[in-house]
Order: structure tokens, then sequence, then C-alpha cells
């Protein structure tokens, strides 16, 4: 069984893009930029948007965070996207999710023009996803692949099966493993002899939110499981929808939690910003 280190793995492309970013200033006087917009005082919000400013400083790029009352309405959150849409050194617009209940995300995801959607939420970045034509991928299933690359992980011809079907990681998970000539199972509530089904799976991707979800018994000898869950169990410790303790002797390879698919968002994140700089560069 080998663990299957995401921090390793994260900071050899943030160290890509790093070296990438060096070269775009050097070349061209181009620097990346980032805006997070985040509405309220979601804790949880607090410490991604803080990682994100962290690695923006980290890759060179310039970062702005824009961190909005709870109180504000559609119209003022709507009014930010269109402005921050026509700032020019802004490459990526992020706007930090859930927002609160009385704001629609869905309207606020359609504002942000689809070449600085760089968390691949639009409607264009995700019909371009179906059709293996993207230029964003969204960062948790895009930072899962390189993950897979990185261990020389074969997809094709492989069962693999994704617990989990939201639009952020289930379905677009699914899309990638299919393009990758994975033959692909989407289970989710509503699926009959989920044990069974997940156990043919070469590869398991559990994204269901809920601690500790996938046991032993769902897990195939040898199998490849990767833990999109970010929990917290019975003690409030942080854990994965993965039984890792049970689960880890019946894997080839697993990721733990933390310290698996969590940093690997957040480098996907910065890999996509450097390639919306290049695109509205012509470059």
């Amino acid at each position: 069984m080998q663990i299957i280190d995401g921090k390793k793995v994260s900071a050899q492309v943030k160290q890509e893009v790093k070296n990438e970013t060096e070269l775009l200033k050097k070349e061209h006087s181009i620097t990346p930029g980032l805006a997070v917009v985040i509405v309220g005082d979601d804790p949880a919000s607090r410490v991604y948007v803080n990682n994100k400013k962290k690695a923006c400083e980290l890759v060179g790029f310039h970062s702005e965070e824009y961190a909005l009352p709870a109180e504000t309405t559609q119209e003022e959150l709507l009014s930010l996207v269109k402005e921050l849409n026509e700032k020019k050194d802004i490459n990526g617009i992020l706007v930090q999710l859930p927002l609160p209940k009385h704001l629609d995300d869905k309207a606020v995801i359609e504002a942000i023009s689809p070449l600085k959607d760089v968390d691949a939420f639009h409607a264009v970045n995700v019909g371009k996803i179906m059709l293996g034509e993207y230029d964003f991928l969204p960062c948790t299933p895009a930072g899962v692949m390189e993950m897979l690359h990185y261990y020389n992980i074969e997809v094709s011809g492989k069962n693999c099966v994704v617990i989990g079907r939201s639009n952020i990681v289930g379905k677009p998970m699914a899309m990638l493993l299919l393009h990758e000539n994975g033959t692909v199972t989407i289970c989710h509530s509503r699926t009959k002899n989920l044990a069974e089904v997940c156990s043919k799976a070469d590869i398991l991707v559990a994204a269901v939110g809920r601690p500790k979800f996938v046991t032993a018994d769902m897990v195939k000898e040898g199998a490849v499981v990767i833990d999109v869950g970010m929990d917290r169990d019975e003690n409030g410790k942080l854990c994965g929808d993965v039984d890792f303790e049970n689960v880890k002797d019946k894997c080839s390879y697993i990721t733990p939690v933390p310290g698996g698919v969590g940093p690997m968002t957040i480098a996907t994140l910065m890999k996509n910003t450097i390639k919306a700089a290049k695109i509205q560069n012509n470059l």
C-alpha cells in the first residue's frame, strides 16, 4: 500500500506555475492576477481564502481579496463581478461558495466571464468539459487526475467508480476519468447495492460528504482509493469520506485526509489562473 502524498504533488505543481510566472513577467511583463470574493464570515471559507492568498504569494501572482458583509445584496455582488470582469490586471475571479442563503450562487457564477472562471463552474466551461475541449478544469477533479498521473496510475480500461454526483466534484470527475478511457460508474444516494458496485472498482473516488462512509467491505483488494471528503468525525477530528484505518490495508494506493486531495485543489487553481492570463493575452 502506498499513500498518495498530495502535499508533495501540489508543491511540484506550484513550483512549475512559479517558474512559468517568472517567465511571463520577464518576457511579456505580465503578472497573473486572481480576485477572491468572500461574502460573510463562514470560518471554513475564511481558511480556504487565506490558503489561496498564500498560494498566490508563493507563485508570484497579484491577488486581491474582496471581503463583503453577510448582508450584501445580489445587485451589489453582481456589480462587483462585472467590475472584476472588466479589470485588465485580474485574470481569474473566484467567488467563495457557499454564499449566504439570500444570494443566488447560480446567477453569480453565470455572471463571471467564462475566460476568468478559474473554478470552471460556468455553464460554458462545464459544456467544454463534456466535449473534452476545455480551457479550465474544476480544481478538485483536476487535482485528482494530477495525482494519478504523478504516481503513474493507469486509468485506461479500468473500472472507475465515483460516489457522489455534485456539479463541483462528482460529475466532472466522472468526465475526466472517461476522457482517459476509464469505464465509469457514478453512484449516489439512490444507487442499489452500493457496496457491491464499489467493490468492483479498480479506482474508487469518494466525494459524498459523509465521514468514514466508505468501509473495507466496499473496497476491492488492490484498488486505488481517492478520498475527496473533508469531514469531522464523532470527536470533531478532521477525517475523510473513507474509513482510512480499516480500508488502507486493502489498497494499492490511497489518499489521506488531510494532506491528500485538499492541497491539489489550490495548486490547480494556480494552474488555471496562469492559463487564463495566457489566454487573455493571446499567448
